[in-house]
């Protein structure tokens, strides 16, 4: 598989493998998580070095729970529980409301799966549109969060992403306080970002995902729409882990000309602070995303590709 070096990101896997999550395993080894393709639900990849990249003839999620439908499965991201075993959470449809989400959790021995589903969804929100777009995190002191968006915008009236249309719709990011088990909630979810016109965030905010590094808290979050030329990657900083969250409004990736990046999206940043990967449309005719790897830096409040 080929893995084409840009000035300051590789390209991991030359597949269609969108909304790329990852870990790394018990086993030492690196595994990224995506979105339904390649004919399967949950997609896997592997690496010993976090540049060469294996997709796997894998279906992590060969069960489903009672509530979702077969379809669009979603923005999946798996944590390594205290306990061992590795917790996916994940998008799925619900059958209670056809069109939009809800957050399902699964749990495995292996970070390969098989992940067997919970019949309870972590979130759905569906009358706000629904629940996508889950990361997990650890605090310092071992407390378990999940971020996740609010899918506003697919509730929205219409236009760009179905939300370029007045008046726009809310797509806050919502933080989840959790069980030690990694799926049940402690109280209710606090939102810690939304977008804004005044930050031209276009007609959303998407794909949080959060991350500690020298007592600063770094969420990284897309914004406008994932077809958009605009799409990219932005990051705010807090100094708790409930916020308040400050935006950069600084794009640490955006589309490039000359044959580079389009419209790239959904990073997920390592908890060691120095690597993410993300992912932006590899062929003109935006039918594939594929998965881009790059080495950052986080220092003081500000992020940077290296």
């Amino acid at each position: 598989m080929m893995h084409k070096r840009f000035n300051s990101f590789l390209m991991g896997l030359n597949v269609d493998f969108p909304d790329p999550s990852f870990l790394k395993a018990a086993d030492e080894k690196w595994y990224a998580f995506g979105t339904n393709g390649n004919g399967k639900r949950i997609q896997v990849a592997s690496s010993t070095d976090f540049n060469t990249w294996t997709l796997l003839d894998i279906e992590a999620l060969p069960t489903l729970s009672t509530w979702e439908t077969t379809k669009d499965h979603y923005g999946p991201d798996t944590i390594l529980r205290d306990d061992g075993k590795y917790v996916m959470y994940y998008s799925g449809e619900a059958k209670s409301d056809i069109g939009h989400h809800c957050i399902g959790t699964a749990i495995a021995d292996k970070p390969t799966g098989p992940y067997v589903p919970s019949n309870t969804p972590l979130s759905c929100r569906l009358e706000q549109g629904g629940s996508i777009d889950p990361s997990g995190f650890a605090d310092a002191d071992g407390t378990r969060y999940v971020v996740f968006k609010v899918d506003g915008n697919s509730i929205g009236n219409g236009g760009d992403c179905n939300n370029g249309v007045e008046p726009l719709v809310s797509t806050p990011i919502m933080l989840q306080k959790l069980q030690a088990d990694c799926i049940t909630p402690i109280g209710d979810a606090v939102q810690i970002l939304d977008r804004s016109t005044a930050d031209n965030d276009g007609p959303l905010v998407e794909a949080p995902s959060l991350v500690l590094h020298e007592g600063t808290y770094f969420l990284s979050y897309s914004t406008h729409c994932y077809t958009d030329m605009a799409y990219d990657v932005r990051w705010a900083t807090a100094s708790s882990v409930a916020g308040p969250y400050h935006k950069t409004n600084v794009q640490l990736v955006k589309t490039e000309g000359g044959g580079g990046l389009t419209s790239p999206g959904v990073a997920t940043f390592c908890g060691c602070g120095d690597r993410m990967l993300f992912h932006g449309w590899c062929n003109f005719a935006k039918t594939r995303r594929c998965m881009y790897v790059a080495d950052i830096s986080l220092t003081g409040k500000y992020a940077a590709i290296v």
